[in-house]
């Protein structure tokens, strides 16, 4: 079979990465991401001592986290067999072409008992941008183009984990709502971000000035400001090792779940019996 074609220009992706360090990134996001990394990290109470961090902004995220290995989130990432006991995946997975592989090469590079954690956004994010240059490009193009990439929902990401042969797998969504004076500053934002349209399908002419009115007017206001959703998705998964925690035997539990719950059991033909003498 001949394997569908990449979602992404790797070179446009680049070039986008490029144009926002130029730009002076705007990079708030991955600021909450690695904050959020830092308090699950604390959380777990374990010492990581062998980091690697996966990311297109490698001078951010080796300030956040000094001590660890950097490398780019190349298709074929340059990562050793089972070196390392941390991987984090920062903020790059939803511009993957292959993400399940992206994934799997993490997995490979821990050691036993060693953690994957992924922070990347959702499928909520830009909801509101999507539809607005939607209508705008019907009215002004006479059609749709990709222009906003989509974006995995917290249910597929959670089992991209277990494609990945991860155990203990745990996806969580932190949704932020960032208002913005116009269309024209969330799009400065997004090309500061690096986020901008690097679908290879996308519609390579010119944009004229008209879309983004029609964009403007289409655009939900709150306060006369749009308002844009960013969803940040943050993945959990572990190496498999004899040292965690499984779960038990189904029918071997030991007490009943109606008693820890001082609650009255029923079956389908049961009849309700009062088990609390204060009841009566």
């Amino acid at each position: 079979m001949t394997p569908p074609p990449d979602l992404f220009d790797r070179h446009a992706l680049e070039a986008r990465r490029r144009r926002a360090a130029r730009l002076g990134p705007a990079l708030f996001l991955h600021e909450e991401a690695a904050l959020e990394i830092k308090e699950r990290l604390k959380d777990i109470n374990r010492a990581f001592t062998n980091v690697v961090i996966v990311t297109g902004f490698p001078d951010f995220w080796q300030g956040e986290f000094p001590q660890a290995t950097l490398v780019e989130d190349t298709p074929v990432l340059p990562l050793e067999l089972a070196r390392f006991d941390l991987v984090i995946h920062a903020m790059c997975l939803h511009q993957a072409n292959d993400p399940v592989g992206q994934l799997i090469q993490c997995a490979r590079a821990l050691q036993p008992d060693g953690l994957l954690l992924v922070a990347t956004f959702g499928g909520q994010t830009l909801t509101e941008l999507r539809a607005a240059l939607g209508q705008a490009e019907v009215a002004v193009l006479g059609g749709l183009s990709p222009r906003v990439a989509p974006m995995a929902d917290i249910r597929d990401a959670g089992a991209l984990l277990q494609r990945a042969g991860l155990a203990l797998p745990v996806a969580d969504a932190d949704p932020r709502r960032v208002s913005y004076a116009s269309v024209d500053a969330l799009m400065h934002d997004l090309r500061a971000m690096g986020e901008a349209n690097a679908l290879n399908a996308r519609d390579k002419r010119f944009v004229t000035r008209k879309l983004f009115e029609k964009a403007e007017v289409a655009y939900p206001k709150e306060d006369g400001r749009v308002v844009a959703t960013f969803e940040l998705l943050y993945l959990t998964g572990w190496v498999p090792d004899a040292s965690q925690q499984k779960p038990l035997r189904r029918g071997s539990a030991t007490a009943r779940l109606a008693d820890a719950l001082k609650t009255v059991e029923m079956g389908e033909d049961a009849q309700p019996v009062k088990t609390d003498k204060r009841e009566e």
